[in-house]
């Protein structure tokens, strides 16, 4: 069983620092082999690539855009009528996951519009989904890249999100039927909208891409206060053979590389050197 490997989410990581390319220099020194960032769109890709390679680290997500953030959008590959916008996106997100040297892109769904019933719309919301994922497939299938789609809870995090359980997600991978689309496990959605995590874990892992963990209710540091314990997960992932890595998406309680001490005590019991040994 090879132990996991990790990677800083840094636009949750290290918001103590001004700019990814700092953030990417700070997960770097913090032992950190591999980072993701949520939206990288406000800086040039080359530059963020030339700081991923200072830094040492490989990019291993990037996010669609998220449409117009003023107008309540998060994610279009969903919504009725923002087709266009999706694929202008899906566009952009390929330009950056080459610069960076990234594989995987999730695709976000998007937001129920605002005024609308969930059960009404959710049959358009799928065709357009189907429709938005299939362009999507063949477009990253050219570039050899990934897929990602990954349910965000609506109890807490985001009410109007219209991908929010696993096995949604996985229906929805089935209809479209294409290998380079897999499933974005987050721990935090998926803890909250169904609980069962161990059952789901070994149920969905096959079709798993990409994991994320963040500790529950607070989304704080995996050994934060809190519903999960983190060590079982951990060894359940490694024991169900889990490869790619697992991003961490959590809310810092204080400073980022004080708050690691989760991940350092992890790398110790699995006998990796610490950062700067």
């Amino acid at each position: 069983m090879a132990p996991l490997r990790f990677s800083a989410n840094l636009s949750w990581l290290f918001p103590e620092l001004s700019g990814f390319p700092a953030r990417l220099r700070a997960a770097g020194s913090s032992g950190f082999e591999a980072a993701e960032i949520g939206w990288p769109y406000a800086e040039p890709p080359e530059a963020l690539a030339r700081a991923a390679r200072e830094a040492g680290l490989r990019v291993v997500l990037i996010n669609t855009p998220p449409g117009d953030r003023e107008k309540g959008e998060n994610g279009l590959g969903a919504v009725p009528g923002r087709q266009a916008a999706f694929r202008e996106g899906l566009e952009q997100a390929v330009l950056y996951a080459k610069a960076l040297g990234c594989s995987r892109i999730h695709l976000m769904a998007g937001r129920v519009p605002k005024g609308a019933d969930r059960t009404t719309v959710r049959g358009e919301m799928e065709v357009v989904f189907l429709e938005n994922l299939r362009h999507a497939a063949e477009v990253l299938a050219q570039e050899n890249l990934v897929g990602l789609l990954e349910p965000i809870n609506t109890r807490i995090t985001d009410p109007r999100y219209f991908l929010d359980t696993p096995q949604q997600a996985a229906a929805i991978l089935q209809k479209v039927g294409r290998p380079n689309l897999q499933l974005q496990m987050d721990l935090f959605h998926w803890q909250i909208m169904d609980g069962n995590l161990t059952g789901n874990v070994r149920e969905f892992l096959p079709i798993v891409g990409h994991v994320q963990v963040a500790q529950v209710p607070g989304r704080g540091e995996p050994d934060s206060p809190g519903e999960l314990n983190f060590s079982y997960l951990f060894q359940l992932l490694e024991d169900e053979g889990y490869t790619g890595f697992v991003g961490c998406e959590y809310q810092p309680r204080g400073d980022t590389a004080e708050g690691l001490s989760w991940l350092r005590s992890y790398w110790e019991m699995r006998g990796r050197p610490q950062a700067g040994q």
